[in-house]
């Protein structure tokens, strides 16, 4: 391990990774450190949004075609009812975490960052990076730590907001998916997420706002797609996770930087947490290569602006059966004012293109 770096990397999951080859592809020197070994999982619901695909393809980054599913489009289930739309270009992909895990971090390392594996950061002082019994140091410092950032804690950056807090489960299924489409199920109490991640295996999440709440007693308010795993092979461990929208007043000082989950969270129900954070990455290392963090502030409140808007409207048919089956209703009398929300959901189209459907669907709504 050299003694100075340009740019020292704390945390190595897919953020920090991203940030590393965004960085390399500036020309900086980089080192990542993380305690973990790799690759490493995360409870999360393993899907792409499509464009998320544009800044991974920009990251340089391509998935085997054996390793990873497509999503064409999104489906909606509540009440009885079903409605779904395609996504308007390109499709999205939905591939195992650890599978991405380990592209990344080859990406990485062939662009040359140095990659520590299961090497504790013990703290951070100006310049200096401790780890281990040695000092490393580098001009500037990435906290990409997570939700419970200790990068944060440290340089003071723990001010934030956010609304009421859910908790997400993740477990995967030796059983052949039924669909291409990623789906939302609005349950009484619960949402459930679906998607197929290999020919023979489908990704559940479930979000909810009960803290004790698990996967097999969630699956009872889902019971068509309970229905469908019956009797399948649970082929993971559940995981879960502490999800919401936090927004920090700050993610950067003096010469660190937070990204991903440590600089703020959007609600998974969007399904944009890595999107966000791949076009952080890219963000960040050109604002380092102009010695311009405050324009890193600004470009981060720009990239979740969408996300945590459409987290908000997606979240108003929580726990709200009747206001989920006239939403449902009014879809699939009209399915071009969802395909247009969804082209809006993937940034395909700006919230002015949709301003007349949205008014359209909210008079739908009150006249149902």
């Amino acid at each position: 391990m050299a003694d100075s770096t340009d740019i020292f990397v704390i945390g190595g999951g897919p953020a920090g990774l991203a940030a590393a080859i965004a960085a390399r592809q500036q020309g900086f020197s980089v080192m990542v450190a993380d305690g973990n070994r790799p690759p490493i999982d995360k409870a999360c619901g393993e899907a792409l949004m499509p464009d998320a695909i544009g800044a991974f393809q920009r990251l340089g980054l391509s998935v085997p075609p054996t390793e990873a599913s497509l999503l064409t489009g999104v489906r909606f289930l509540g009440s009885g009812l079903s409605a779904e739309a395609a996504f308007p270009s390109v499709c999205g992909l939905s591939i195992r975490r650890t599978t991405l895990h380990r592209i990344m971090a080859e990406r990485a390392e062939a662009l040359g960052a140095e990659l520590h594996w299961q090497t504790a950061v013990r703290g951070i002082c100006g310049q200096n990076v401790l780890i281990g019994n040695r000092t490393i140091r580098s001009r500037w410092i990435i906290g990409a730590d997570g939700v419970s950032s200790r990068v944060r804690r440290w340089v003071n950056l723990q001010a934030h907001s956010y609304g009421r807090l859910r908790y997400a489960f993740r477990r995967h299924y030796s059983v052949r998916p039924w669909t291409d489409r990623m789906e939302i199920h609005w349950g009484q109490h619960h949402q459930a997420y679906t998607c197929p991640v290999s020919k023979e295996e489908v990704c559940i999440a479930i979000a909810s706002w009960e803290p004790k709440v698990r996967m097999d007693e969630a699956l009872q308010d889902f019971p068509q797609l309970a229905a469908k795993l019956r009797g399948a092979e649970i082929t993971s461990a559940e995981r879960g996770a502490v999800v919401g929208n936090r927004k920090l007043k700050r993610i950067w000082r003096d010469n660190v930087a937070l990204i991903g989950d440590a600089s703020g969270t959007v609600d998974p129900i969007t399904g944009e947490g890595l999107g966000i954070a791949f076009h952080q990455a890219m963000v960040l290392a050109d604002c380092l290569k102009k010695n311009d963090l405050v324009s890193y502030q600004s470009g981060q409140r720009k990239l979740a602006l969408r996300p945590r808007m459409m987290a908000r409207l997606m979240l108003l048919l929580d726990g709200r059966p009747g206001l989920q089956k006239r939403t449902l209703q009014a879809f699939r009398k009209r399915p071009q004012i969802f395909r247009r929300l969804l082209a809006l959901h993937v940034g395909a189209l700006s919230p002015v293109d949709v301003a007349f459907d949205g008014l359209r669907l909210g008079l739908r709504l009150l006249a149902a």
